[in-house]
């Protein structure tokens, strides 16, 4: 989305405040024993309290008000009553919404009570790398330069990236032009970050995989070669200088 008046800059504002709200205190309350269900049940009451309307089911009829997704699963992950959140489970909640015609976008995971399993180097990579990626991004940077600072980034700390998800424009819908901003370098994809637009820089930082595969469920995405992925998202208004981070009250990087 290309904002061109102070109404539009407000409407973004509102809507990616109340988002980031959203997904911290869904953090906040996550606890063992609880299912998932219960979990995204407390985030819708969270936007409908608001007067915000959950993107993925407005839009797509996802069968959530946010995409929970658990260890081995990357994306997409629909709430149940059947899953229930465990000491130490790497957890990936995805909240994107709709208020006053203004959408925004955004996510993170992170590890429940105890990191038994040893997910902290993970989660610290991806939180640390889209925070490189989005201090990278300003008018007429090439949106593959952004893909290849990610993937580099990974590569240093032994990690892969999921090449066929993506970041993407936000703003008037959820996902708006420019659609791929991937995690790696597509030389052949010119494109730049153009001041005054908002989008969603997307980590999906990995340990195994670097694609995402559908399940039988027609939603959930994990690897094609397993392992665990840390996704992190925020939503940002591109300037000349460093953007604007307007989900900032996730808190997903305290």
């Amino acid at each position: 989305m290309s904002i061109t008046t102070e109404a539009e800059l407000e409407g973004i504002k509102k809507i990616s405040n109340i988002v980031g709200l959203t997904l911290k205190k869904m953090r906040e309350y996550a606890k063992v024993g609880m299912s998932t269900k219960e979990l995204d049940d407390f985030g819708g009451a969270i936007l409908e309290s608001y007067g915000a309307k959950s993107a993925p089911y407005a839009t797509y009829g996802f069968p959530g008000y946010s995409c929970i997704s658990i260890n081995s699963e990357i994306a997409h992950g629909i709430p149940s009553t059947g899953t229930i959140l465990k000491e130490g489970d790497l957890i990936n909640i995805d909240v994107s919404a709709e208020l006053n015609g203004f959408w925004s976008d955004n996510g993170g995971s992170f590890i429940l009570g105890k990191d038994i399993y040893n997910h902290n180097p993970l989660v610290g990579a991806s939180k640390q790398i889209l925070s490189k990626a989005i201090s990278h991004i300003k008018g007429g940077v090439r949106i593959s330069d952004i893909g290849y600072l990610i993937e580099t980034e990974a590569k240093k700390r032994n990690y892969k990236v999921i090449k066929n998800l993506a970041g993407h424009g936000v703003g008037r819908s959820l996902h708006e032009e420019p659609e791929n901003i991937l995690n790696y370098r597509v030389k052949s994809n010119t494109n730049r970050f153009k001041k005054n637009t908002t989008v969603a820089i997307e980590t999906f930082i990995s340990t195994k995989s670097t694609q995402a595969i559908e399940l039988n469920d027609g939603w959930t995405l994990v690897g094609n070669k397993g392992g665990f992925v840390s996704q992190h998202e925020h939503t940002i208004l591109v300037t000349n200088n460093l953007p604007i981070i307007l989900t900032a009250s996730n808190e997903i990087w305290n």
